[in-house]
């Protein structure tokens, strides 16, 4: 009996020995559901099952782009835009896993009196110029048959939403959860006028991993693709729903009434469900590829940056592809 208590020490000793030797993958992650939901994989042991060392790091959103940059983490949870971004300036990144699609949570609100994006014709429009927000108000307006030309944009920090509208100043604001949620709650009369929603795949949420990582680590990288998919299974579970807000609102610090508020507006890919938004096509935002090619091209008509990116050579299918081929 002893030398068998002696035997379980001894291997469960190996086995925090083993752990501890793996690479640390640090991931960047701050307040949207699909990156928040990384903290599901921490309290729930997702990241030990599938025996991959991950310290997940808590940012601003903007900062976590700063984070990578700087390579003080190994992968950040970003916008395919913005993954982009990062690649143009430097910070050489690929995307292997599409955590999400924004499905509302972006929005287009109207100040009082504007009832529709046809009425902001003429009128003065909050928006983060340049940014992802900038690109859904192009398409609401080409979609309603008006041209940018046709309203006047007023650069705004979206963390600003809410007092923009209140000014008066401006007929509309372009924002996300939960600035864009907080407008309509505290402004009596304001109006959705349009969300991502309206065209599903304009936005989705990726998590980008630096190529140096990337390259040097692809079996751990694998096994956090692997954790993602856990985390979307127990989100989808309708008895872990209490259990899963309160985790997500901790993490934010707001009530769990108001997280549970911004859920719907966020559609949750489980890996195998999002093979099919890695087919390679450049046309429409039923594929990244077609989405990110839209947005880079955005991107170099507003000078985010001056030459386009090589989508196809940033965007790697193969960890959901081989994932999904193991699961069968």
């Amino acid at each position: 009996m002893k030398k068998f208590k002696w035997m379980m020490v001894v291997s469960l000793l190996l086995v925090a020995a083993l752990y501890a030797d793996k690479p640390v993958l640090k991931i960047a992650y701050s307040d949207w559901p699909g990156w928040t939901a990384w903290e599901i994989a921490d309290k729930k042991g997702f990241f030990k099952k599938h025996g991959v060392n991950v310290k997940l790091e808590w940012f601003e959103y903007g900062p976590s782009m700063d984070a990578f940059a700087a390579k003080k983490v190994d992968a950040v949870g970003v916008s395919n835009g913005d993954a982009m971004v990062l690649n143009a300036t430097g910070a050489r990144n690929v995307t292997i896993l599409i955590n999400d699609y924004s499905n509302g949570n972006d929005k287009i609100i109207g100040a009082p009196g504007i009832k529709s994006i046809r009425d902001l014709k003429g009128k003065k429009i909050g928006v983060e110029i340049g940014c992802l927000s900038h690109a859904l108000l192009i398409n609401a307006l080409t979609k309603n048959g008006l041209k940018e030309s046709d309203v006047t944009l007023v650069n705004m920090a979206t963390h600003q939403a809410v007092q923009t509208l209140e000014s008066g100043d401006v007929s509309a604001v372009v924002a996300w959860v939960p600035h864009s949620v907080n407008a309509l709650d505290k402004i009596a009369g304001s109006t959705e006028l349009y969300t991502s929603a309206n065209e599903p795949g304009i936005i989705y949420d990726v998590l980008a991993v630096s190529q140096e990582s990337m390259m040097k680590y692809k079996d751990e990288w694998a096994k956090v693709v692997a954790v993602w998919d856990d985390v979307v299974a127990y989100i989808n579970d309708p008895k872990n729903e209490k259990e899963m807000v309160k985790i997500l609102a901790d993490r934010v610090g707001i009530s769990e009434k108001l997280y549970s508020r911004f859920l719907g507006g966020t559609k949750f890919l489980r890996v195998g469900e999002s093979l099919k938004y890695f087919k390679k096509t450049d046309n429409g935002f039923s594929s990244i590829y077609g989405s990110s090619k839209w947005v880079n091209d955005f991107f170099v008509k507003n000078r985010v940056y001056e030459k386009n990116v090589d989508t196809k050579r940033y965007i790697v299918p193969t960890f959901t592809e081989d994932f999904v081929k193991s699961s069968k």
